[in-house]
C-alpha cells in the first residue's frame, strides 16, 4: 500500500509544533466546536443525503446557486469522485503541486502530462501553458494560489486558459482552497465565469479557512448539472456526516473570525518572510498561509531534533531536497520557528 504523505501528520510527530499544514492561525471557532458537540443528539440518525441545507448556504456566501454546489468528505474526496464521474484518459497537472489530483487521476487509469513550474521563472504558472493546451486532454487541474509555492496565476491569463479549454473540450480544474489568504480573492476567482463556462469546476474546502482538517468538509462549485449528476452517481452514500454538515453550517457565519485571520496571516507572513531572508534562506513570494522556500538539505530532520515539524517538499513531483514549506502561525509561534530556522543555517556552516 502507498503510504499517503502529507502536512499535519501529527500522530507521527507528537509533541511538535506543527508548521507542516497550513490551516487557519486561530484555530477552529469555539461556535464551530459548539454545533458539533451539539450535533452528537443526532448521531443515531442518518445525515442529511445532498447536504441540502449547507448546500444552500453555501451558495449564499460564495453567491453562486445552490444547484451549482456538491459538498464532499474533504476537497480530497470531491477531486476522487470528480475523476471516477469524468473518467478521463488524458490529463494535466503542473509540476510541483498538490499530490491528490495526481492520486485520483491514477486511480481512474489516467496518464497525467506534466507542465513543469521552474525555479528559474519563479515556479511561476506563465502564458506558455496556453501552448501545452491540445484537443487530446480531458481533464487539466490548476491550483490558485498553487501548493506548496504559493504562486498566483492572475486572473486575465485563467480566462484565457478557460476559453482555450473550452474550445477543446477540456474541463478545467481549478482548486481555490488557498485564495481565502489572498489579499485580494475576488481578482482571483472564476466564480464569475461560473455560470458562462459548462467546463469549468472549482474546488474549494472548510479545512483551511476554518481550521476543520479533522471535520473533512469541502465543496465543488460547477454549472454543469450532467457532471454533477454524474458525481453524485459515483459517490457513496451519507459521505458527508451529521457533525460535519453541522460544523460547515456554523463556521460560514463566522465572518469577524475569517478577516480576523486573514490579517494576522498578512502581518506574519511579511515578518517571517522578512526574518528568513536576514537568516540568508531562498525566500519565494508566496501569496497564502504560507510560505515556500530553500533551505539545507538536512534541515527537516534538524528542526524536528528542536521538536518543530515543517513540510519537507521533496516528495513532490518536480522538487528535490532543500525544498519546504511552512505554515504561517500565530507571533508567538512564529518567533519559536524563526529561532530555530537560524539555528538551522548556522549549524549547516559549521
Amino acid at each position: 500500500m502507498t503510504k499517503h504523505i502529507h502536512g499535519g501528520d501529527v500522530y507521527k510527530y507528537r509533541n511538535c509544533l506543527d508548521f507542516s499544514a497550513n490551516l487557519n492561525p486561530l484555530g477552529t471557532p469555539e461556535s464551530v466546536k459548539k454545533a458539533i458537540c451539539d450535533s452528537l443528539d443526532h448521531i443515531a440518525e442518518y445525515p442529511q443525503v445532498g447536504s441540502e441545507l449547507l448546500r444552500e448556504k453555501i451558495a449564499e456566501y460564495e453567491g453562486v446557486k445552490t444547484e451549482e454546489v456538491i459538498c464532499g468528505n474533504g476537497a480530497a474526496e470531491v477531486i476522487f469522485t470528480l475523476c471516477r464521474a469524468v473518467n478521463p484518459k488524458k490529463a494535466l497537472i503542473p509540476a510541483p503541486t498538490f499530490a491528490e489530483y495526481g492520486q485520483a487521476l491514477a486511480s481512474t487509469g489516467c496518464e497525467l502530462e506534466y507542465y513543469m513550474l521552474t525555479e528559474n521563472e519563479g515556479f511561476v504558472l506563465g502564458e506558455a501553458y496556453l501552448d501545452i493546451l491540445h484537443k487530446g486532454l480531458d481533464i487539466a487541474f490548476l491550483c490558485n494560489p498553487n501548493n506548496p509555492t504559493g504562486m498566483l496565476i492572475p486572473h486575465r491569463l485563467l480566462k484565457k486558459i478557460l476559453e482555450k479549454s473550452r474550445k477543446l473540450g477540456i474541463l478545467l480544474v481549478v482548486d481555490e482552497c488557498f485564495l481565502d489568504f489572498v489579499k485580494e480573492p475576488q481578482e482571483y476567482s472564476l466564480k464569475r465565469s461560473l455560470s458562462g463556462f459548462n467546463n469549468l469546476f472549482i474546488l474549494k474546502a472548510f479545512t483551511k479557512r476554518y481550521a476543520m482538517a479533522g471535520v473533512r468538509l469541502g465543496y465543488g462549485l460547477c454549472s454543469n448539472r450532467v457532471l454533477l449528476d454524474e458525481m453524485e452517481r459515483n459517490v457513496q452514500p451519507w459521505n458527508v456526516s451529521t457533525m460535519a454538515q453541522a460544523a460547515g453550517i456554523q463556521a460560514l457565519s463566522e465572518t469577524e473570525y475569517v478577516e480576523k485571520g486573514r490579517q494576522l496571516v498578512f502581518r506574519e507572513s511579511q515578518w517571517l518572510k522578512e526574518e528568513m531572508t536576514r537568516i540568508g534562506y531562498k525566500v519565494f513570494p508566496s501569496e497564502a498561509n504560507y510560505i515556500f522556500f530553500k533551505g539545507p538539505e538536512e534541515l527537516f530532520d534538524f528542526c524536528l531534533r528542536k521538536r518543530i515539524v515543517i513540510r519537507d517538499c521533496s516528495n513532490y513531483p518536480g522538487l528535490t531536497k532543500g525544498y519546504y514549506r511552512i505554515a504561517v502561525k500565530t507571533h508567538e509561534e512564529n518567533v519559536k520557528l524563526i529561532e530555530v530556522l537560524e539555528g538551522g543555517i548556522l549549524w549547516q556552516k559549521q
